[in-house]
């Protein structure tokens, strides 16, 4: 897969919806409950992080669930490549990016949002092809007024910001022009995920799904 063709799909999965939930899942068995009750509320693209040992088997697990696109995050490593791919992750998510991903990322037909947190990172990935982008850390790289920044010399690159980002800051990064979506986890707070309170979750799902974007 070609990285013009990799950013395309990635542009379509992170307009369909304002929020991708970022999840560090401890238990596989909670994985099919949590993306259904996220795909209900209108949270259709979920990142699990590879944080966990039982990230890959939650991986798989949300593979299965109608209406959910499940990718693989903290992808460190050719080696979280091809395990993520293996798994059933139809999008990778690195935090930084290196040569050495992005040649895996392609080799497995993964489409990646690849991780800048510069513009000079930014501007390597776009000339490698890569137009869609993950901004990271986002609040402690400056924010929405930085990523505005990088957006005036660079507006051909749209991000998804992660990394700090909450209900009280959300709607101020997906006002900018350059940002097609959100990542951020406050949509499955670790309590409502161990009592599995799936109707809470699917609840909070519902709120993010209705943030307003540009």
């Amino acid at each position: 897969m070609t990285p013009e063709v990799a950013s395309l799909e990635t542009e379509r999965l992170c307009r369909l919806a304002p929020v991708i939930p970022v999840l560090v899942i401890e238990d596989a068995a909670l994985a099919r409950p949590l993306a259904k009750a996220l795909v209900k509320g209108g949270l259709p693209v979920l990142e699990v992080t590879l944080r966990t040992p039982a990230a890959l088997d939650a991986i798989a697990e949300m593979a299965q669930v109608d209406g959910g696109v499940v990718g693989a995050g903290t992808l460190l490593s050719p080696e979280d490549v091809r395990a993520a791919r293996a798994a059933g992750a139809r999008f990778g998510v690195t935090p930084g990016t290196t040569d050495r991903l992005l040649d895996a990322a392609e080799a497995e037909d993964l489409p990646t949002l690849p991780g800048a947190a510069t513009a000079s990172e930014a501007l390597r990935l776009y000339e490698r092809g890569y137009s869609v982008q993950k901004f990271f850390p986002a609040e402690a790289n400056g924010g929405v007024p930085a990523l505005k920044a990088i957006g005036a010399p660079i507006p051909q690159v749209r991000f998804c910001p992660t990394g700090g980002v909450s209900p009280s800051n959300a709607e101020s990064y997906l006002a900018l022009a350059n940002v097609l979506c959100v990542g951020g986890s406050w949509v499955v707070p670790a309590d409502k995920l161990a009592a599995g309170d799936w109707d809470g979750i699917a609840a909070l799902a519902r709120s993010a799904a209705a943030l307003p974007r540009t």
